[in-house]
């Protein structure tokens, strides 16, 4: 069996037809690759030059050498930037993987192998793929706080506050020789309780960094034929849903995202509530009510021309995340009511900005002064719940071995967020906070 190969190559960029095109190299075989179609450049300084094969000439590019670990990987790291011509790109993967000791990354290995060297944690390499994925400004400042390390700084520290009385206990076990002053154990406990409240605060964030980051449900609500379907198709200026006259058109859950405010938002279209003896109709409305409870916000449509009974049902389904929209005002206005209510037209676009612009408020106020920082994925909630009941597991009453291993297994899991599970860091805290061996 051949051994695999240690260096790889890939096109960085989007496939297709374009300006400039990046092909980037990455381990022990990337400088002589370069070498084999070009001179050399100076480290981490861009240099133009002609990549040709004996006579065949590939492109003239700017060609970038990063020596390792000073590069992304860690590893020896060469970018060519060529035309985006489908034909240059073409030849010169091909060229390239004729080389010997290269072949075709893997996705995500480039950002694999700069975790694997510690360029990366695990938690930047996650904000890394959110910032390419990217849609809005909001999951955009949320990526690069990720990327930034911001996240990973605060999660670092979380790790370091249970290693601290972790090394305490620890050296009471292994060193049981030393005195351990009794307001160290009460300093323990101390510690630990205010880690749990940390961790608390955290996790109580109403999964806003997972909002932001997939999309903030918006669900539009109401009776048959109360004007959902031409809403949706009005907001996103696309013809999305079905409308028509007939009541219950609607009977799967639709969606659609769009950027409102610099938010992604997920606009939820559902069948009608009502009660209904049709079997495939009441399967769409039980969906519907599926939805409606996890939706972040409502949009209650009322009917103004049809009779007030019919909406009894969606009525009942009112709560603080509702906001209701009187609609089909083109035809009738709508009724006084003390709720906070807008009026809105589909048919000739009354009230549609005003309803934008009432969302983007409402998104501005529910993430303005976000705590720092925002749990961005269900893997990070995890893992600090699992510490968290570690932690809530630690009891001075059991023995002392036991309330090592609780705070051992919170300490890993914390650092399940970033990779970073190192276990000497508890016998280095022992060493360096006591005179163990005068």
């Amino acid at each position: 069996m051949q051994p695999r190969a240690r260096t790889i190559y890939a096109l960085a960029t989007p496939p297709g037809r374009g300006g400039v095109a990046v092909i980037r190299i990455s381990g022990v075989e990337a400088a002589q690759a370069l070498s084999r179609l070009t001179t050399l450049p100076a480290p981490r300084m861009a240099a133009l030059r002609t990549l040709k094969n004996g006579e065949k000439i590939f492109d003239r590019a700017l060609c970038l050498y990063f020596p390792a670990p000073h590069s992304f990987t860690g590893e020896e790291v060469v970018e060519l930037q060529l035309h985006g011509g489908r034909a240059v790109v073409k030849s010169m993967l091909a060229y390239l993987g004729t080389l010997p000791g290269l072949r075709l990354a893997e996705p995500g290995e480039f950002a694999r192998r700069a975790f694997m060297n510690g360029k990366l944690d695990l938690a930047e390499a996650e904000g890394l793929a959110d910032l390419i994925n990217a849609e809005t400004e909001a999951q955009h400042r949320q990526a690069m706080r990720q990327f930034s390390g911001e996240n990973s700084a605060v999660y670092e520290s979380l790790r370091q506050s249970v290693i601290k009385p972790l090394s305490f206990l620890e050296a009471y076990i292994d060193f049981p020789d030393e005195d351990i002053p009794p307001q160290v154990l009460q300093e323990v406990e101390r510690d630990i309780s205010a880690l749990k409240a940390k961790i608390t605060q955290l996790l109580d964030d109403g999964a806003i960094g997972e909002q932001i980051r997939e999309g903030v449900e918006i669900a539009l609500v109401g009776a048959p034929n109360a004007g959902k379907s031409t809403l949706m198709n009005a907001l996103t200026k696309r013809d999305i849903s079905i409308v028509s006259a007939e009541a219950g058109t609607t009977r799967d859950v639709i969606e659609m995202p769009l950027d409102i405010g610099g938010y992604k938002v997920t606009l939820v279209d559902m069948a009608g509530i009502r009660d209904s003896h049709h079997e495939i109709e009441r399967q769409g409305i039980d969906r519907a009510r599926k939805k409606i409870g996890e939706a972040a916000l409502k949009l209650l449509l009322i009917d103004v021309v049809a009779n007030a009974e019919i909406h009894r049902e969606s009525l009942a389904l009112m709560d603080d995340y509702t906001l209701l929209i009187y609609t089909k005002c083109d035809l009738a206005h709508p009724p006084i009511t003390p709720s906070p209510a807008l009026a809105v037209s589909a048919e000739t676009g009354e009230g549609i900005e005003q309803l934008i612009t009432t969302i983007r408020q409402w998104l501005d106020e529910k993430f303005t002064a976000l705590p720092s920082p925002l749990i961005t994925q269900s893997r990070h909630r995890e893992a600090l719940a699992d510490a968290l009941a570690a932690l809530e597991r630690f009891s001075p009453e059991l023995p002392i071995e036991i309330q090592c291993e609780e705070l051992r297994h919170a300490a890993f899991a914390i650092a399940k967020i970033t990779g970073k599970i190192e276990v000497d860091d508890i016998l280095d805290l022992v060493f360096s906070s006591f005179c163990i061996g005068k």
